[in-house]
């Protein structure tokens, strides 16, 4: 077969079998979005009264949708584990025509439902599925019917505690309507590989499942086309196969690409791969597969490699929440989120503590991040969701995926890994987060918890020697699930299905794990919050590369890893506030461990980051009194902290730091700027205070003693050699004059999924930002956009997210807008209590 032939015939693909914006048309093959035009209704129950959606009709509505985010947060019948946002019971139908056909297939595929649910079509019941993270599909073809038809979908989240963070409740991921014919490529039936990388040549493997649901034995040519970023054949095989009736079967076809672009973190270059089934010279089916070329490895002394270079994994943990759109996130919104962190040089997403959606992971691929996929948060016994380190599950609304883990771990396992295993972004399939707690030996055997000892958990090494610390554990009761043995099914279970990436675990009491047989299932073994322990680790147990899996947005955490060539680098918890995990802080709905906060704002702990992570040079200037700051000044005009190395122990929350300068005159401050240059000179009103050298501060903050006079702190910063390289200047700010509106594109697609975000931040009349008051802001938009919501970034605002109006935080807020299917130019208003007003346009095309 010629080069001008295959792409003559892929051309006709794209014309015939590619998604379609049309649900009603009739295709061969190919997968159309069947995300509009759902209805939707809230049933009461029980367990939770809902006011909010009391006596309901059906409404209209598309997906991904999460209704949970739209009730108002409750401080009552709502739980501080998830967000003080309730749950309940949710019912989605929709109506569709199509066109029966004797010889195709067709599949309603969901990428995710929170949680327990169950599908129908014309009344039949397709099948539950529990598990609100993995992706599930059902075979609708005998239950078709030839013109109008409907599914419905339940979905039970009366179990609304049943996490220790935010889930969202309903369907919200994107939900697809998939036609093949009877001989066809299955749902994720392609897996390719690249055992054999050069700089000249790479070796491109296809693992191919066929299936004939004929009866009749079947003879067909398979194809397997490279094509490059541009579109253009790379290379081509064909192959001839048959198949006999009702069965399936897998093959290996390979291809060679020469001079091969490689995926990298810095050029996330990827191929497609196009697999097709041709029979008689017609194309029956279909699977366009998009992937990378690379290498990827952990070293047991000198840590991770990427195309055999070496690199510090610069990673962060998120949650799956987008802030005021909760579970439900818009491509745009994560966009937007991964761009601020790739800013400040992180290179990595540990997905917490479930897998991701397919988009997320589409996004990772396509930006250039590294992906731990994580599949599991709880196995054999629970955990409690009101707390960590106990295993209690007292009521009916946290009980959660334990009840059906053992029915479901391998299937749930194996069909992420089947929808995911092709991403080039994910180098590690993690089984499980901090399991140890919910199986009481391992706290028992490590002498952390039951013994007069005076050391401290995070900051000490084991109080007894391993031995004694398997001697513990082996004569402690052994209870009805050992957690060696489910670690090693799973590890089984997920290298049955992929043997290119390493298989980890996030462990939080790796001094227990490292023996008892938990480490002997892992690649790579994850140090949770121990990185007191990575020299313990390396010399007692020199045989498992080691890395940390969950650690502190701080300083001395990634010192301990530079410090280090054997590990490997980080997940830092985390790199957004999160939702949830604020049990009985009300009215605190969130957790503040983030770089950036729950509207994707830049928190002073960011700019930390950067400055270790990014090698541009940058400067963050905070200031505080010195009455609330931790820092004081001795007699000899040094600025310490008022807690000797408090530095060196610092946990989840940044320390208090403002970003004005705004405060009575002559109060005295602590200026504190956070820089990667090697000398700051700081400046008030245009006199020198000093310069002073990064070297000098242990804890790599500058520090200043500077009684407040208003007007301009300005920093420069220097290279070693006397350089200019930056400067940072920070304002005294006058009355609130103005609104200053800006968004992050003016230009929106009209196909209902597109998102802009408006920030509103509150100015003087000098246009400098008022991040020490604030007020309230009232959006009006054209009822040809959607408004998704409003927030301000703090943890402990529980204003409605589905409003219009809202009161800032630092002076600032957000207005999230989606496009609808309506073309045109808007303009968006922003109008203050006390009358100013600001007007941005928008184009959607």
């Amino acid at each position: 077969m010629t080069k001008t032939f295959i792409a003559l015939m892929l051309l006709a693909l794209v014309q015939i079998g590619c998604k379609t914006s049309s649900e009603d048309t009739f295709k061969d093959f190919g997968s159309i979005d069947f995300n509009k035009s759902w209805e939707f209704k809230l049933q009461e129950n029980d367990t939770i009264t809902p006011t909010f959606f009391t006596n309901q009709d059906w409404r209209s509505l598309n997906l991904p949708h999460d209704w949970s985010v739209e009730f108002p947060f409750d401080s009552i019948q709502g739980e501080g584990a998830t967000g003080y946002l309730l749950g309940g019971i949710g019912w989605y139908k929709k109506s569709f025509d199509r066109k029966t056909n004797p010889e195709t297939n067709t599949y309603i595929l969901f990428d995710g439902v929170y949680n327990n649910s169950e599908v129908w079509l014309n009344e039949m019941s397709l099948g539950k599925h529990p598990y609100g993270y993995s992706p599930f599909f059902y075979n609708i073809t005998d239950h078709l019917k030839n013109g109008a038809n409907t599914v419905k979908v339940k979905v039970d989240h009366s179990r609304y505690a049943d996490s220790r963070w935010y889930t969202g409740s309903g369907i919200y991921r994107n939900v697809k309507l998939i036609t093949k014919n009877k001989l066809h490529i299955p749902i994720w039936g392609t897996f390719i590989t690249t055992p054999k990388i050069t700089e000249d040549n790479a070796l491109i493997q296809n693992q191919i499942t066929l299936k004939n649901d004929f009866k009749d034995a079947q003879q067909f040519d398979v194809i397997f086309t490279v094509l490059d970023e541009n579109g253009d054949i790379v290379t081509s095989t064909r192959q001839k196969e048959s198949l006999e009736g009702l069965t399936e079967k897998s093959i290996t076809l390979k291809n060679s690409i020469t001079s091969p672009h490689l995926w990298d973190i810095d050029n996330p270059y990827r191929y497609t791969a196009i697999t097709q089934i041709v029979k008689e010279e017609q194309l029956v089916d279909e699977d366009k597969t998009p992937f990378g070329v690379r290498t990827i490895k952990f070293d047991v002394d000198h840590g991770f490699f990427l195309n055999g270079k070496n690199h510090k994994i610069k990673g962060v943990c998120l949650h799956h929440d987008g802030g005021l759109v909760g579970a439900a996130v818009p491509k745009a919104v994560w966009r937007r989120r991964l761009q601020h962190l790739k800013d400040a040089g992180t290179n990595a997403i540990r997905a917490a503590h479930n897998p991701p959606s397919e988009e997320f992971l589409d996004l990772c691929d396509e930006m250039g991040f590294l992906i731990q996929n994580e599949f599991f948060d709880e196995w054999d016994n629970p955990k409690d969701k009101r707390l960590n380190m106990h295993e209690r599950s007292e009521d009916y609304i946290t009980r959660g995926y334990t009840e059906h883990f053992q029915d479901w771990a391998e299937i749930d396992l194996k069909t992420t890994m089947l929808r995911d295993r092709n991403h080039p972004s994910i180098i590690q399939w993690s089984i499980g987060n901090e399991i140890e707690w919910t199986y009481p030996r391992y706290a028992h055997a490590t002498g952390f918890f039951n013994m007069d000892w005076s050391g401290n958990y995070f900051w000490s090494e084991p109080p007894i020697h391993p031995s004694e610390i398997k001697e513990r554990y082996d004569e402690s009761e052994k209870g009805k699930y050992v957690l060696a043995e489910t670690a090693a099914k799973l590890s089984r279970w997920t290298k049955e299905m992929d043997t290119t990436r390493y298989v980890t675990a996030n462990c939080i009491l790796p001094s227990a794990s490292h023996l008892t047989g938990y480490a002997d299932a892992l690649d790579v073994i994850g140090y949770s919050y121990r990185r007191v322990l990575y020299d313990y680790g390396h010399t007692n147990y020199p045989d498992i590369p080691i890395m940390g899996t969950e650690n502190l947005v701080q300083w001395h955490e990634w010192k301990a890893i530079q410090e280090r060539s054997f590990i490997s680098g980080t997940f830092l918890w985390t790199g957004i506030d999160y939702m949830g995990e604020s049990n009985k802080k009300w009215p605190q709905k969130a957790t503040q461990s983030g770089m950036l906060d729950v509207a994707g704002f830049k928190k002073p702990s960011y700019h930390m980051m950067k400055t270790l992570w990014n090698e541009k040079p940058h400067i963050f200037i905070g200031t505080q009194t010195s009455e609330k700051s931790q820092y004081k000044v001795n007699p000899d005009g040094s600025i310490v902290e008022k807690k000797p190395g408090q530095w060196q122990k610092a946990l989840w929350q940044w320390h208090d730091v403002n970003t004005h300068w705004n405060y009575p005159v002559n109060t005295t401050t602590i200026v504190e700027l956070y820089s990667n240059c090697q000398k700051i000179e700081l400046f008030l009103n245009d006199t020198s205070l000093g310069k002073k050298q990064l070297s000098d501060f242990e804890d790599r903050i500058f520090k200043w003693e500077v009684p407040f006079s208003a007007g301009t702190l300005k920093a420069i910063g220097y290279s070693q050699e006397g350089r200019k390289l930056t400067e940072q200047t920070l304002h005294t700010v006058g009355k609130m004059e103005a609104i200053d509106l800006s968004i992050d594109t003016q230009t929106l697609v009209a196909d209902g999924y597109d998102v802009a975000h408006i920030v509103a931040q509150l100015v003087d009349g000098n246009n400098n930002p008022i991040r020490h008051t604030d007020g309230v802001i009232t959006f009006t938009l054209p009822e040809e956009l959607k408004l998704l919501g409003v927030d301000n970034g703090s943890a402990t605002s529980t204003q409605p997210y589905q409003s219009n109006s809202v009161t800032t935080n630092l002076g600032r807020c957000l207005l999230l807008v989606q496009s609808t299917e309506t073309k045109g130019d808007f303009t968006i208003e922003a109008t203050t209590s006390n009358g100013l007003k600001a007007s941005i346009p928008i184009n959607v095309n």
